[in-house]
C-alpha cells in the first residue's frame, strides 16, 4: 500500500439522535498513516459523528456509507466494527469495577482475534506501553478506570489503542481535562499509534493538543457539516480567530 491509499472512507453520512438530525452529510477520507483533526464549537455534531461511526445504538446513521479497508461498516454492529479494526476512545471513559486493566485488555484482544495467538507477547507489550505512557505497572491489577483521575483514564484509553493496534482510531476529545504534562504524554501515545500505519481521527475543540500531535488535515465542523478543510496551519488560525469567521464564510458560500 502507498501512503495515499484510503483505508477509511465516510460518504455523505447523516446521523439522527432521538429523531433529530445532528450530522448532515459528512464526507471525508483518511489514508494510511494519516492523522486528521476534526474541530468545531460545542454542539457542532463531532461527538455524535464518531459515536455513530463506532456503532453506538443511540446514534442512528440514517443514510450514507462508511468503509474500512473496503468493508461496509453499516452492515456491522459495534462489535463487528471493532473486530474490523475500528477503535473509539471515549470522551468520558467508563469505570468497570471488578475487571482489571490487564484482564480487560486480554479479553479485548482475544475477542478481536478469536484466540490466544495474539497474547503470546502480551506481558512484554503491556510493559512497553506502560513505560511509553508513564503508567505505573501497578495499574495492571487495578480495576479499569475505577477511582482513576481524568488524566489516568485518558492514558488508559490510549494504552488500549496501542495494545489493540486498530486500523482506524476515533479519539473523542482525548485532550479534555488534561494538564500540560498529561497532555504531552497522551500526545506521545497518539503519535506512536499513528506510526502503526493505521489512521486517526482526532476530535478536539482546541488547538493545544495539535502543538504535540501534528495533523495531516484539519476539518472544521459546524452545525453538523464540514464547512472547511485545510492543513495544520488551519488549527492555528482557529486558535487566533475563533470559529465565527469560518462560520460566516460558509454561510456566504451557501447563500451565493
Amino acid at each position: 500500500m502507498e501512503k495515499n491509499d484510503t483505508i477509511f472512507s465516510i460518504r455523505d453520512i447523516h446521523v439522527e439522535v432521538e429523531g433529530k438530525e445532528v450530522v448532515n452529510g459528512i464526507s471525508l477520507e483518511i489514508p494510511k498513516g494519516e492523522i486528521h483533526a476534526l474541530m468545531g464549537p460545542n454542539g457542532s455534531g463531532k461527538s455524535s459523528l464518531v459515536n455513530a461511526l463506532a456503532g453506538h445504538p443511540n446514534y442512528a446513521i440514517t443514510s450514507g456509507e462508511v468503509f474500512l479497508d473496503g468493508k461496509n461498516l453499516r452492515e456491522l454492529d459495534a462489535t463487528g466494527r471493532a473486530r474490523a479494526g475500528l477503535f473509539l476512545a471515549f470522551q468520558y471513559p467508563l469505570a468497570i469495577p471488578g475487571v482489571t486493566v490487564a484482564n480487560f485488555l486480554r479479553s479485548a484482544i482475544k475477542a478481536r482475534d478469536g484466540g490466544d495467538g495474539a497474547l503470546q507477547n502480551f506481558r512484554k507489550n503491556l510493559t512497553d506501553k506502560f513505560q511509553l505512557l508513564d503508567i505505573d505497572k501497578a495499574f495492571a491489577t487495578r480495576y479499569l478506570n475505577d477511582g482513576f483521575s481524568g488524566g489516568e483514564k485518558k492514558r488508559i484509553e490510549i494504552l488500549q489503542m496501542l495494545m489493540l493496534e486498530p486500523r482506524v482510531a476515533l479519539l473523542d476529545e482525548t485532550d479534555s481535562g488534561l494538564d500540560i504534562d498529561a497532555l504531552k504524554i497522551v500526545s506521545k501515545g497518539i503519535n506512536a499509534g499513528a506510526r502503526n500505519d493505521g489512521g486517526i481521527l482526532l476530535v478536539t475543540h482546541y488547538q493545544r493538543i495539535l502543538n504535540y500531535v501534528r495533523p495531516d488535515v484539519v476539518h472544521v465542523m459546524i452545525n453538523g457539516k464540514i464547512v472547511h478543510s485545510g492543513g495544520p496551519e488551519l488549527a492555528s488560525q482557529l486558535e487566533e480567530r475563533g470559529y465565527d469567521w469560518i462560520q460566516k464564510e460558509s454561510m456566504e458560500i451557501a447563500g451565493a
